[in-house]
């Protein structure tokens, strides 16, 4: 995959960057890291400049930021309510949780989107419960822009500070990335834990 990113980046050049963040965005699979520290990498060899890069990417953090937000709003809560009515003994979820869940973003939400611009898989993900709660837009958007920016910026830069070893930051990336993957599954664990817990003594 990072053969074909790069191949398309080269030939592409700002469109391309845009375009692939963007996607990047609605398939976290695809490796922004690679994106951003070979775009700056082009910097150094082609008339991209860093600017040009950190806007483009940027912009297409925003494109695809502002697909899931849609996503999101569509799944409102009452739709996940009838969700919940429907599914919910499947899923050992009630109406209490969900209402805990949204209260919960309403009132963290803006952090969080910040904060989660900058954690590998969720950065693009946080978008849709953004969206489901209906969090004010401009709000979203100035958030998104601000975390994505910075994201870029320190990648974009990387890449081109380090010029043709830039393959060499994806290295420390994947050490952050496997840290970060980590600390998402025990907080997973212990989530399911203590929900399995309170529902075992609301029981007895």
């Amino acid at each position: 995959m990072d053969n074909w990113i790069t191949t398309f980046m080269d030939e592409f050049g700002y469109l391309g960057i845009f375009l692939l963040i963007a996607i990047e965005n609605l398939f976290p699979p695809i490796p922004s890291e690679v994106i951003l520290t070979f775009g700056g990498f082009m910097t150094t060899y082609t008339t991209l400049s860093i600017v040009g890069v950190i806007i483009a990417s940027t912009l297409g953090s925003l494109f695809g930021a502002v697909a899931l937000y849609l996503i999101g709003a569509w799944f409102e809560e009452k739709r996940m309510e009838k969700l919940i009515t429907r599914y919910g003994r499947i899923l050992r979820l009630t109406h209490e949780d969900i209402h805990k869940a949204y209260a919960w973003f309403h009132k963290y939400g803006p952090w969080a989107v910040f904060v989660c611009r900058l954690v590998p898989l969720v950065r693009s993900l946080i978008s849709i419960p953004a969206g489901s709660v209906r969090m004010n837009f401009g709000t979203f958007l100035v958030l998104t822009t601000l975390g994505s920016l910075l994201w870029n910026t320190v990648l974009v830069y990387a890449g081109a500070a380090i010029g043709a070893s830039w393959e060499e930051v994806l290295d420390y990336m994947s050490i952050y990335s496997s840290v970060v993957y980590a600390v998402i599954g025990l907080l997973a664990v212990l989530s399911v834990g203590l929900f399995m817990r309170k529902r075992i003594w609301q029981r007895k």
